[in-house]
């Protein structure tokens, strides 16, 4: 359990994601008894521990955009209470092969993504531009309606399946609004760490939490999500994409595989 929540941590991390996808495919593989509602609540209260401690690398590093990620968690806050009421009734097949299909669709998009931010027709209603940590400055601007439906779909999805919600955050942040990588995944961590207080307490009324395994999964994730987030500021912004891409597509196949 402690090593699942390292590489779990580190890769969420990294990537923006959280670790979910890394913790649902793997108790699947060894606790299949569990139904999905258990998994899902399960990863979810992991996420917790792992979104504090990458989120709080990643302010060090001054590349979140606090505006952004505190009102599009605001709004998927609504969104996770829904998709964690909606976890117990979801089947185990149907579990499994929706959110792979979901995750194949989202890597398909990433690895053929065009060069430059999809031309949306709504015009910008947010400028932003500041510098990190070590003094590169970022400029860009973005259509807040946008990002807040998508917010609203993400809480859903995130919740009801365990995930950080960063695999439908992060492409949206960086094709639709306009966010450079970098920023669109130290922003998705803080906005994942916002809505997973809210949805780790509902799966937690719910009963689907499987404390005992939380108990071992948070130490490594804690530290995982450390390792991660000091990785990704070493990494270019479209290596951290093809990265992503990558993991989406290994995950998929395992989830499919075991909602077979």
């Amino acid at each position: 359990m402690i090593g699942i929540g390292l590489i779990a941590g580190m890769s969420g991390s990294l990537v923006g994601l959280g670790g979910g996808f890394i913790v649902v495919p793997a108790l699947a593989f060894l606790f299949p008894e569990l139904p999905p509602s258990q998994l899902a609540g399960t990863s979810m209260a992991m996420l917790l521990f792992n979104s504090i401690s990458s989120t709080y690398v990643y302010s060090k590093q001054k590349r979140i955009d606090y505006p952004a990620a505190i009102r599009f968690a605001l709004v998927a806050i609504p969104g996770s209470i829904i998709g964690a009421l909606l976890a117990t009734m979801i089947t185990g097949k149907a579990f499994f092969v929706s959110f792979g299909i979901f995750l194949i669709l989202v890597a398909l998009l990433l690895l053929f993504k065009p060069t430059k931010p999809i031309a949306w027709p709504f015009r910008p209603t947010v400028q932003r531009s500041f510098a990190d940590q070590t003094g590169f400055r970022f400029d860009y601007a973005y259509h807040m309606p946008t990002g807040i439906i998508v917010s609203f779909l993400v809480g859903f999805l995130a919740s009801l399946f365990g995930v950080g919600g960063g695999s439908l955050m992060i492409p949206t942040m960086t094709l639709l609004l306009a966010f450079p990588a970098h920023i669109a995944v130290a922003t998705s961590m803080l906005q994942i760490f916002l809505s997973a207080i809210v949805s780790t307490g509902t799966h937690a009324f719910l009963g689907n939490i499987d404390w005992m395994m939380v108990l071992f999964l948070a130490p490594g994730a804690i530290i995982g999500g450390q390792i991660g987030a000091r990785i990704a500021r070493r990494l270019p912004g479209q290596l951290l994409l093809k990265i992503l891409s990558v993991f989406l597509i290994i995950v998929a196949i395992r989830l499919m595989f075991s909602g077979g």
